[in-house]
């Protein structure tokens, strides 16, 4: 559970409803302006297999970060 919380801080203590639909929807802010960068980093040549990977891995954190808020705020996680 540690582990977790160093890897997600941001998906924890969610006490209510605001807070549990203020960081999904940061977390889907950062995730469109992350790929939006990315995106425009897709056109390099050279860089395009790097940036598909790491426009991977944000999509996973992103993903992951919401259902880790989800848990943490029904009591799932503790």
């Amino acid at each position: 559970m540690d582990l977790l919380k160093k890897i997600f801080p941001f998906s924890f203590d969610t006490a209510d409803v605001a807070a549990l639909v203020i960081r999904v929807i940061i977390y889907v802010v950062g995730g469109v302006v992350a790929g939006a960068l990315i995106g425009v980093l897709m056109f390099v040549p050279v860089l395009n297999i790097i940036v598909g990977i790491v426009c991977s891995l944000i999509d996973i954190y992103v993903t992951a970060g919401i259902v880790i808020t989800f848990l943490a705020h029904f009591n799932v996680l503790k």
